[in-house]
């Protein structure tokens, strides 16, 4: 059963307008979709923080529009990183039947055993896109590292969807991996023998490792 979450129109869309909601503790946002006239709208804070934390970031959420109600998704959102607040909301109307494209957070979970023995993980993907039905669209994908080794990576391709959804990323993608500690040595030049011929021209001597 979806959570409900009640909206109200938004008939006046100038910034005094917007400035004034969110004074008040509300959200402006907007509701779009296939079957669904884009209609800007303005919800709760504190009722929006509410039901993200019941039903997850990507949860189908029962939006109340005066009324009428949308079963709809959080697509995307817009924050004030300076107050630490949110400051504008989009909402997919979706069908619960029907498979849309969304992205999911990727977690990685455990300690991995390259980092133990002093490699350095690296997660280029935190994004995952997928597509799924709204119902079966996870939380957020977690990945288990644990037995990661120094040089071994993790692909697209390795992450279990156990049929609920379909990961739109070619398998060979690499989303983690744990690479060699970068060692540098320090070398001593010894003593000048004439200017600008040291004894030892190597001077600083760096060891890179391929991939670094």
């Amino acid at each position: 059963m979806s959570t409900v979450l009640h909206a109200k129109e938004r008939k006046e869309l100038r910034h005094s307008a917007l400035r004034k909601i969110r004074e008040n503790g509300n959200i402006p946002a907007i509701i779009y979709g296939a079957k669904v006239e884009s209609k800007p709208v303005f919800v709760s804070s504190a009722d929006l923080t509410k039901t993200i934390r019941t039903v997850g970031r990507n949860g189908v959420i029962s939006l109340d529009v005066d009324g009428s109600k949308h079963d709809v998704v959080l697509t995307d959102y817009q924050e004030d990183f300076i107050k630490n607040e949110i400051i504008h909301v989009d909402f997919l109307a979706v069908d619960k039947s029907s498979k849309i494209n969304v992205e999911v957070r990727l977690v990685l979970v455990g300690d991995a055993a390259g980092v133990k023995d002093g490699g350095v993980l690296q997660q280029p993907v935190h994004q995952i896109s997928i597509t799924s039905t709204p119902d079966n669209i996870p939380p957020q994908i977690e990945v288990d590292i644990t037995n990661l080794q120094v040089g071994e990576t993790v692909l697209a391709g390795d992450i279990p969807s156990a049929g609920a959804f379909t990961i739109n990323h070619e398998d060979e993608e690499v989303v983690a991996s744990i690479l060699p500690p970068k060692q540098e040595e320090e070398i001593n030049a010894g003593e000048q023998q004439e200017e600008g011929h040291p004894d030892n021209e190597e001077g600083r001597e760096t060891t890179r490792v391929e991939g670094e």
